[in-house]
């Protein structure tokens, strides 16, 4: 199975080949990083790492068993007041296998015993129906609000943790 690990510096050769294979996959339904993301990969992972080790946001990956391949990126972002941002990606050839659902149920746990959230929001374009998925099976409930997501619509949903200890 899969491991969820906190985003390091080794990650970075493997992340980058993440977002290359998957680029035109993850364009369909999320907003494309665009050329520069590529260009510059090396100092954005510095400044991920950099970002990461203040306390404001907690970077993770989902690797494969071999130990050598990435097949999602899962990410707790804009952490303050006992709230964040959830944001996730998952490899075209590892969907369909409930891996997005378990990984996120796995950072529920660490949000309520690592990091000390209480609250989860997360943001899908309305043509992300996978994800909008995962955030359902999880317990996320939609919010009402309405988010543009590089011009395309999008939902707002929430999931209190403090409620549910056992992260399920």
């Amino acid at each position: 199975m899969p491991e969820l690990q906190r985003l390091r510096p080794d990650h970075a050769p493997a992340i980058l080949a993440f977002e290359r294979e998957n680029r035109a996959f993850f364009a369909a339904s999320v907003p494309d990083r665009g050329d520069d993301y590529f260009t510059h990969f090396a100092a954005r992972h510095a400044a991920l790492l950099a970002e990461q080790a203040t306390g404001a946001c907690h970077f993770h990956v989902l690797v494969a068993d071999d130990g050598d391949e990435i097949m999602g990126r899962f990410n707790v972002v804009d952490v303050a007041d006992g709230s964040a941002e959830l944001g996730f990606r998952l490899a075209e050839k590892a969907t369909g296998r409930g891996l997005a659902t378990e990984a996120v149920r796995d950072l529920f746990t660490l949000c309520t015993t690592t990091y000390t959230l209480t609250t989860l929001r997360a943001a899908a374009t309305l043509t992300n129906a996978a994800s909008r998925s995962v955030l359902t099976r999880t317990g996320f409930v939609l919010t009402g609000e309405e988010v543009m997501l590089s011009g395309k619509r999008g939902v707002w949903y929430v999931r209190e943790l403090a409620a549910d200890r056992s992260g399920r």
